[in-house]
This record gives structure tokens, sequence and C-alpha cells, in this order.
């Protein structure tokens, strides 16, 4: 069956930095198309408000009900989904563009996101909805001025906070999780396997898009690009070349827009063979050329 690519919906109850898909506010539900489902660049998090919902989400079947939250990744597929008639939940879509713009991460490396692809889901204390509903309606007001001076900025900068609070959450019910199933995995070889995982994302983030290929990586973790690739798949659904093209993109999308740096610097920096080269290459993954990209965001003085 196809996969489709998910979208974050226009018109009422969204909200968006001007028509920007970087940072978007649903406020209901609106429903999801049927069949299977992913989508390719961005994350969604997702606060159950009422009712209950199943559904599959890379295979794993996932139930919310009322004050549960969900953190949808990126390039992961939902299919199956059903709710009960009075289900409803409130969204906060932001892009891969976004989160690094936010500097969500810069005390960690994305490896710890291994263990939120496992645990995707928490149920949230009564303090902890009363929390994420503050930032949600000081997002909804400031979305809804937009002639707010530097109102940008400060919907980003909440959205950056809102987003650290989503992963402290999220942390503490796998740490929950760990306790409560008496998981003793520190000696067997599934946490070697995770230990692994985790290095190759490291590698991958630290050659800041020099290194494209998948052999090259598996050669420094001294196995071999076949079990690489199973590895991942088993520890985070994703092949080794996804990992690798959302780095490239994140080095490339970080020149574009913080540097004056040339097209062929550009290339020259991360090893591509040309600049007409470098170019296929971000179009193929990101829809557009450097220059459009570039464009993109200067304009609007984002």
């Amino acid at each position: 069956m196809e996969i489709v690519d998910l979208k974050p919906r226009k018109g009422a109850g969204t909200l968006r930095i001007g028509d920007s898909d970087d940072l978007v506010l649903m406020e209901n539900f609106g429903g999801i198309p049927a069949g299977r489902l992913k989508p390719l660049d961005h994350g969604i998090v997702i606060i159950c408000t009422a009712g209950a919902a199943q559904f599959e989400y890379d295979g794993l079947t996932v139930q919310l009900g009322k004050g549960d939250l969900f953190l949808f990744m990126a390039h992961s597929v939902v299919e199956k989904f059903m709710s009960s008639p009075d289900f409803n939940c409130r969204q906060v879509w932001f892009s891969r563009s976004a989160m690094w713009n936010m500097n969500m991460f810069t005390k960690s490396s994305l490896a710890d996101l291994l263990p939120l692809k496992q645990n995707p889901k928490v149920a949230l204390s009564a303090s902890d909805v009363a929390l994420f509903e503050t930032y949600f309606q000081q997002l909804s007001h400031h979305m809804r001025n937009s002639s707010l001076v530097l109102y940008p900025d400060i919907v980003r900068s909440i959205v950056s906070t809102y987003l650290l609070e989503v992963l402290s959450v999220l942390r503490r019910g796998e740490r929950k999780v760990v306790a409560e199933s008496g998981d003793n995995s520190q000696n067997n070889n599934g946490l070697h396997g995770k230990k692994l995982a985790e290095r190759f994302i490291q590698l991958v983030e630290q050659s800041d898009g020099r290194i494209r290929r998948v052999d090259e990586f598996a050669q420094m973790l001294h196995v071999t690009p076949k079990y690489l690739s199973k590895l991942l798949m088993d520890t985070m659904n994703r092949k080794p070349s996804v990992m690798v093209h959302f780095f490239t993109l994140k080095a490339i999308e970080n020149r574009l827009r913080f540097t004056d740096m040339t097209m062929q610097q550009i290339a020259d920096d991360l090893r591509f063979p040309s600049a007409s080269f470098f170019g296929k290459y971000f179009k193929e993954h990101s829809g557009m050329t450097p220059l459009e990209y570039r464009m993109k965001f200067h304009d609007s003085g984002k």
C-alpha cells in the first residue's frame, strides 16, 4: 500500500507564522486521511484532550486517552487509525528546520532520541496538563497577534521551551517504564546494539554532512553495512541512509541560512564533487534548490 506524506492542514483551527509550515498549531483534531501516512518533514506533539484513539505507529499499537502525550517523529508511519466520536487533541507541528534553528539539542546529541522512538507516549499528571495548557495558550495568543514586535522570535522561543518540556516528561516516562519492567539489559546484547546505534548517530552528526556513505560509517564502527542496516531498523526502524541524509540536510541548511557561503563554497566544504551535484542532491531531498531555500528565509527575515 502506498505511503502518503502527512502534512499539516490549513484553514480553520490552525495557526502558523505567515504561510510557513515550519511551526503549526492545531487547536482541534479535524481527522486524518485513511491509509498509511508518514510526515516526511515534521515532528508532531499530540496531547489528547477528550475521548480515545488507537492506531499503529511503525507497527506498534498505540492507545491514546485523555491526558496522554504522544510524540510523532518524522518518517514514522501511522495507519489503522480509529477513534471515539468525542476524540479531540491539540497538536504542535514542527519542521526539521524549525527544530535546528531553535537549538533544541544544544546540550545533547540526537542519539538521545533513540529512547523516545521506543517510548513515544506518556500519561501526563494534572500539573503537566496545566503546564502544557499554559504554553499552548501563550502560543495561540502570540500567533494570533502577528502585529506584535518580534512575534516570530517570541513564538519560536516559546515552542523551543515547550519541546524541551515534552522531552523532559517523555524521558521521565521512559525511566518509569524501565523501573516497572525491572529491565536488566545493562549486560545483554540489546544494550550493546543500542550503544552501537547511538554511536552511529553521533558519528553522522559529527561528520557535519561531509561523510555520506553508509559503508564508511560501518567501517568506523567495525561492522558490516548489512549489520549496521539491520541494527538501525531493529532499534529505530530507520535505514542508516535516512539518518545520513537527515544530518546532511541539517549541515546544508545551516550554511544556507546562517552564512554567506556561495554554492560552490558549500559544495567544496561538504565534499560534493561539484556545485551542480550539490544542487541536485539538495533538491532531491528538500524539494527546492539551494538558492530557493536561501531566498525563502532571507526574504522573510527569518
